[in-house]
């Protein structure tokens, strides 16, 4: 029997998570988290956590299973999660996998990358360059080495705007020229769902999400977490904005609207990483449930 690993991919605030679960439901399966932000388990309402309902709706694993101050990162993922699948695989058929982070979408369905080992000064002077010369000027530099990629990555995020600088520059070819179509040996076949909107209506959908997550306590939230505002996993949209307010550099209403515009921004990137895939399946948010499911169903052989 075939195993099937049904990946629901798309822009933050589209409607992932509630997809998933009627798709678990459905297919009377559990769900893997592949959203890198949910893996921290001090970092709930920025990061849009599925509520203790839809948790109950359907078994969820990798949802805030690490602590922000825990070593972890894609490779980590990538061995945890393979080895969660080969468990579940044991009981159904169909596992679903649900997040935007795509970089840790294609290491489950395809394996990581092989990049060369490069000099570590090289790492050192771009984190010299982002204190005093700020982000901006790293984004630059990866335009100008790597162009293809500076179209996918997250710009906030310092840290991976580094690991690309420090390959185009201990290469001296692009990040990107690294990144394999070929995929690793895995146990089952993937079969990727995307949800779609008008830009319209998903900018609005973003904007109303963050308002949302500043009602709920986001700001408190980012007040108990600022102490360590140095950590890898809070060099993030919707805790760097108000970080900067917290530091005096802006107003709160400004932060926000800062925390708004920057989700647009990371969204609009999900899109162009998710497209390149032409295999996914791809709905409007609202298509009713029953045809996203014939449509799996017609891919399960």
């Amino acid at each position: 029997m075939t195993n099937y690993l049904i990946s629901v991919v798309g822009a933050t605030a589209i409607g992932k998570t509630a997809l998933s679960i009627k798709l678990a439901q459905h297919f009377k399966a559990e769900i893997i988290s592949c959203d890198s932000r949910q893996f921290f388990k001090e970092m709930e309402i920025g990061t849009a956590v599925p509520s203790a309902e839809e948790l109950g709706a359907a078994k969820h694993h990798f949802i805030q299973h690490i602590s922000i101050f825990d070593d972890y990162n894609v490779g980590q993922f990538e061995k945890d999660a393979i080895a969660k699948l080969d468990t579940l695989f044991q009981k159904h058929n169909i596992v679903i996998m649900v997040g935007g982070s795509g970089l840790y979408v294609d290491a489950v369905i395809k394996g990581l990358d092989d990049f060369p080992k490069v000099d570590p000064t090289i790492r050192e002077n771009l984190n010299n360059q982002l204190e005093t010369a700020g982000i901006a000027s790293l984004q630059e530099m990866l335009l100008k080495l790597d162009p293809v990629y500076y179209e996918r990555v997250a710009l906030e995020n310092p840290h991976r705007l580094i690991r690309a600088l420090e390959i185009c520059i201990g290469s001296g070819k692009p990040y990107s020229s690294f990144l394999k179509d070929k995929t690793a040996t895995r146990n089952f076949t993937a079969i990727k769902v995307g949800l779609t909107a008008e830009r319209e209506i998903m900018y609005d959908r973003i904007n109303r999400r963050v308002d949302i997550m500043m009602n709920e306590g986001l700001l408190e939230e980012a007040t108990a977490l600022y102490p360590h505002k140095a950590l890898n996993a809070l060099q993030t949209v919707g805790y760097r904005e108000l970080f900067e307010y917290m530091d005096g550099n802006c107003t709160l209403e400004f932060a926000v609207s800062e925390i708004q515009k920057n989700t647009r921004r990371f969204a609009k990137r999900q899109g162009t990483w998710f497209r390149r895939d032409e295999t996914t399946l791809w709905f409007d948010y609202e298509e009713d449930i029953k045809t996203i499911v014939e449509k799996i169903e017609g891919r399960l052989s």
